[in-house]
């Protein structure tokens, strides 16, 4: 962390009210904030008056806008997009600023000594809220709206709001997790949290919301359809559409990955029950256990006996082969030996 002041704009989620040219009424939380990690603020002068005193942090922030952010990245998550922010945050400590000697890199391991140490305690930067699960299994956040399992209906619980997830809690435990949405009006839904209900009306399945939420996030695979489609061939639209659903709660003890490879050899093999598909995917599940297990053999075509290496600093033998013709003769003296006399032959 800096030491001594550091100067801030008068941003919003620190500043309540500009009482006078230094003068403010902070944000509680950034108070909090402030205090934990020890930041001395100073604000800068509201308006053009102060335009001056943040011109360099100000032209910086423009060049790697019109730099990165020009156009506009396309990406599936913002997870993705900070990915890709540190990325280039990396790339940029290479980068020389102006006409300086050297990349921001060195500059930074000059300073870096002059910085205190960080708290040893995390400071929780997460909105706290109480809320009341309402009767479609979801809670109401900021104008969005995100799934709980279902039986947390009516019940209250605590959901702490991330800058990019939303984690709930039913007391001391966590129920739910997902990614914060942006835009406003919006609906996040976890097929998961509704599957309890789905198996009692196997019928709502095939339109719920949630199921083309999990479609889209590519968690409901193709497999998933064509094993459904099968089932409901073999079982009915009823019980197939149950048969699939119990195929997705061994999810919650089940990889997903080893899920997907227990429905393909289910379907391969035209078992079109749940059973079969939890003893597919163990199987599945025992094979990586198994090839975790054995140690990789030794790459063998790099290796070069002693022998071989001394042999290889020989001079070159130019004598030729050794030849067994001589011994030819001794084999015919055997055979005259061994074969019967023959009257009138001479011995």
């Amino acid at each position: 962390m800096p030491t001594g002041k550091v100067r801030y704009d008068n941003l919003r989620s620190a500043v309540s009210r500009v009482l006078s040219s230094r003068s403010r009424v902070e944000n509680e939380r950034w108070t909090a904030f402030r205090s934990h990690f020890g930041i001395d603020a100073a604000y800068c002068l509201p308006g053009i008056e102060g335009a001056h005193e943040k011109g360099g942090v100000e032209g910086q922030i423009g060049w790697f806008r019109r730099n990165h952010m020009v156009p506009v990245p396309e990406v599936a998550s913002l997870a993705e997009l900070n990915a890709m922010i540190e990325r280039w945050d990396e790339e940029d400590e290479r980068r020389r600023i102006g006409s300086r000697p050297r990349p921001v890199s060195e500059y930074f391991a000059v300073e870096r000594p002059l910085l205190q140490p960080l708290p040893d305690d995390p400071f929780e930067t997460g909105r706290l809220f109480s809320l009341r699960v309402d009767r479609f299994s979801q809670i109401s956040v900021r104008t969005n709206r995100y799934s709980v399992p279902v039986r947390l209906i009516g019940r209250t619980v605590r959901a702490m709001l991330h800058a990019s997830e939303l984690v709930v809690y039913d007391g001391q435990l966590e129920v739910a997790r997902h990614e914060r949405l942006i835009a406003k009006g919006q609906t996040r839904l976890d097929l998961d949290h509704y599957l309890e209900a789905l198996v009692r009306k196997p019928g709502a399945f095939p339109g719920a919301t949630a199921l083309e939420q999990a479609r889209s996030a590519g968690k409901f695979t193709p497999v998933h359809d064509a094993w459904w489609q099968a089932a409901k061939a073999a079982h009915g639209e009823r019980d197939g559409t149950r048969a699939l659903i119990e195929v997705l709660l061994m999810g919650r003890h089940v990889s997903h990955e080893h899920l997907v490879a227990g429905l393909v050899s289910a379907l391969r093999a035209g078992a079109l029950t749940a059973d079969a598909v939890a003893l597919e995917a163990r199987k599945a599940a025992e094979a990586d256990e198994v090839a975790d297990l054995v140690p990789a053999k030794p790459d063998r075509t790099n290796v070069t006996s002693l022998t071989e290496r001394r042999l290889a600093q020989l001079p070159p033998d130019t004598r030729p082969l050794p030849s067994v013709a001589a011994y030819d003769q001794l084999l015919r003296a055997r055979q005259r030996a061994d074969r019967p006399a023959i009257q009138g032959e001479m011995p």
